[in-house]
């Protein structure tokens, strides 16, 4: 009598219960795919083959160990660098020793050096140009070690400043509402030696800060000034008429740049002033006279000292003169001071942006996420990784939301996609086959004690 079948019963029952014990283990694993058995029946065969309709099997074995890649339940973290995908893909991590490595878990954390790491030390892989020191990288070039720089950023001068709004059409100038004060000829401003920045003899003003090269701030006020038909303001080739404005920059309180302290025209400081005109409908026409891109306005040298002037444009395109409140509904300008790292986040795209203390955001890499035709191929190889083989099927790195890779979830992770009910049945399931197969060589036992008790 042969005693294989049952022994390989309790043989497979064994090695399933191991894979269910493995999986109720993991319930609260990140990350971790449920793995199932997939049994194969034996047969015995001679050289000389068997005749077919008498096979008897001779039990069962463990033909393989398929895990289950679906997508787990997603639940949410205080932690900005834990990330989950929602879609076939793996995170990439470089090792010090040997080929990158693939997981799901997105528990994530930076070192002393900048760098992205597992909780076991490996090094999150993306997309991040090579950079020079102090300088910050930017989202794209080849697939390395992701770094997020552990120096603050440089300071950026103004070059930029857009105004929008509104100017009332009805509003009249400093001479028309008093002539009995300026005269009809008047034009702001009035001389240095006297109050200058009475708010008589303009109509509107706004103020923003500007940023020098070495971060230093300074306040810029653009004074806005009607002008009459009658007014000779220079630059006298412009032609003015009812809806013309004038404006006027001061910085850090002073007498407004291009004018002499007696309110002509400076010949030192060209192209310091704006001149406005708007249509019949009320929106300016262009080009607009004064400091453009190409010959911005540069506030001298005095007024930075230890640092490279200034040297803006000012942006007027969204402005408008109808009847109306007056209103500025645009008022940016693109400098700013350095800044220390305050904070890193990552988006669905697996860009990966740092947030500084001066305001400003740095896209500073972009994450790569690996797919694979046959990921039950992939070879487990511990702490929730998975190295690729030649049976897997390794394509290139994509980036987040291509393809079939899915989108990355900031804050949030990746639950094992255990069901435990599911297993606490399949565990009962084999307890019974398990009894069963014991059963069956305890038969085969009593059968051949029979056979040697036969007198």
């Amino acid at each position: 009598m042969s005693f294989q079948q049952g022994l390989s019963g309790l043989s497979v029952s064994s090695k399933a219960l191991d894979i269910i014990s493995n999986n109720v283990a993991n319930t609260n694993t990140i990350g971790f795919k449920t793995g199932s058995a997939i049994f194969s029946d034996v047969f015995a065969a001679s050289l000389t083959g068997s005749i077919s309709g008498k096979q008897v099997g001779v039990g069962a074995t463990l033909g393989a160990v398929r895990q289950t890649f679906t997508q787990g339940n997603l639940t949410t973290t205080n932690n900005p660098l834990d990330l989950a995908i929602n879609g076939d893909g793996f995170f990439v991590v470089g090792r010090d020793n040997g080929p990158d490595v693939y997981t799901r878990n997105g528990q994530f954390e930076l070192d002393k050096e900048g760098f992205i790491r597992t909780p076991t030390g490996e090094k999150l892989k993306g997309f991040q140009s090579p950079v020079t020191p102090g300088a910050l990288p930017t989202p794209i070039g080849g697939l390395k070690d992701i770094q997020i720089p552990i120096v603050g950023s440089q300071p950026m001068p103004t070059s930029r400043v857009e105004i929008g709004g509104n100017l009332d059409a009805n509003d009249l100038s400093a001479a028309e509402r008093y002539p009995q004060l300026f005269g009809s000829t008047f034009t702001f401003p009035l001389p240095s030696g006297e109050n200058w920045q009475d708010a008589r003899t303009y109509n509107y003003s706004t103020s923003i800060k500007a940023y020098d090269s070495l971060g230093k701030s300074h306040e810029l006020t653009f004074y806005f000034a009607k002008v009459t038909p009658t007014d000779t303001v220079p630059p006298s080739s412009v032609k003015l008429n009812e809806n013309t404005w004038k404006v006027y920059t001061s910085v850090d309180g002073n007498y407004p740049l291009g004018l002499n302290n007696d309110g002509s025209p400076n010949p030192a400081q060209p192209n310091m002033v704006w001149t406005l005109t708007f249509n019949e409908k009320g929106t300016v026409n262009t080009p607009i006279a004064g400091p453009t891109a190409a010959d911005p306005l540069t506030i001298p040298a005095n007024f930075t000292p230890g640092a490279n002037p200034i040297r803006f444009h000012v942006d007027f395109t969204d402005m408008r003169q109808i009847g109306g409140s007056y209103l500025i509904t645009e008022l940016t300008q693109d400098g700013y001071t350095g800044g220390e790292l305050a904070g890193v986040s990552v988006g669905r795209d697996g860009v990966v942006t740092g947030r500084y203390t001066n305001g400003e955001t740095r896209e500073l890499a972009q994450l790569a996420l690996q797919t694979f035709r046959n990921p039950n191929a992939l070879l487990s190889i511990g702490n929730n990784f998975w190295e690729a083989t030649t049976e897997s099927g390794l394509t290139a790195p994509s980036k987040a939301g291509e393809g079939v890779a899915g989108v990355v979830s900031a804050g949030m992770i990746e639950d094992a996609n255990v069901e435990l009910t599911n297993e606490l049945v399949q565990m009962i399931v084999q307890q019974r086959n398990y009894q069963a197969n014991a059963q069956s060589i305890k038969a085969q036992d009593q059968v051949l004690q029979t056979l040697v008790n036969l007198r």
